[in-house]
């Protein structure tokens, strides 16, 4: 039954885009919290630094400045820790987990509107088939080179998987505007 494999494929890979938050959580947010409050604290002795010294001239002149350009450098390797340990998180919640859920539900969708289309199977078949192999070439690729799968960045710089998937929603387009009849009224 053509549309029916979209839809079963739609709410598992569902299941698998969405349980990224919880991954994600608890996996990747301990390691951006660690970087986060040892910048905290690298920023907090330069301000401490500031506070004490850089507003009165003769505590100023009591400072050392290779002390100051090392806190000042300290700070600065921190916030740019921060900023690495936070990258995989945003790059992951950004790309494949929207890109995911979203082209879970487009199977879904698509699924149901394959079962009432009055189209030869094979349309139906391909339509289905197009659907799917878009979502794993896409988002399917982007979660793989988020963890660092060196062919799954290759295959997504092809960019088959947005063709794909763009292709499935132009066919789908043209078979419902062929073959989706509206039900006669009866009465």
């Amino acid at each position: 039954m053509s549309g029916k494999k979209n839809i079963v494929f739609g709410f598992l890979y569902l299941v698998l885009t969405a349980a990224l938050g919880p991954y994600m959580v608890r996996e990747m947010l301990p390691v951006a919290g660690e970087a986060a409050q040892k910048k905290q604290q690298v920023v907090a002795k330069l301000q401490l630094l500031a506070d004490s010294g850089w507003e009165d001239p003769e505590t100023l002149e009591s400072l050392d400045a290779e002390a100051i350009a090392k806190r000042a450098a300290e700070a600065v390797l921190a916030v740019n820790a921060q900023l690495n340990a936070r990258a995989p998180l945003e790059a992951m919640k950004g790309g494949p987990h929207a890109h995911g859920n979203l082209e879970a539900l487009l199977n879904v969708a698509a699924g149901l509107v394959l079962l009432f289309l009055a189209v030869p199977r094979w349309a139906k078949e391909t339509i289905s088939w197009i659907f799917i192999a878009g979502a794993l070439l896409h988002s399917g690729m982007l979660y793989l080179a988020t963890l660092g799968v060196g062919w799954a960045g290759a295959v997504l710089g092809t960019g088959i998987g947005p063709i794909l998937v763009l292709a499935g929603l132009l066919a789908i387009g043209v078979a419902a505007l062929v073959g989706l009849r509206p039900r006669p009224v009866e009465g």
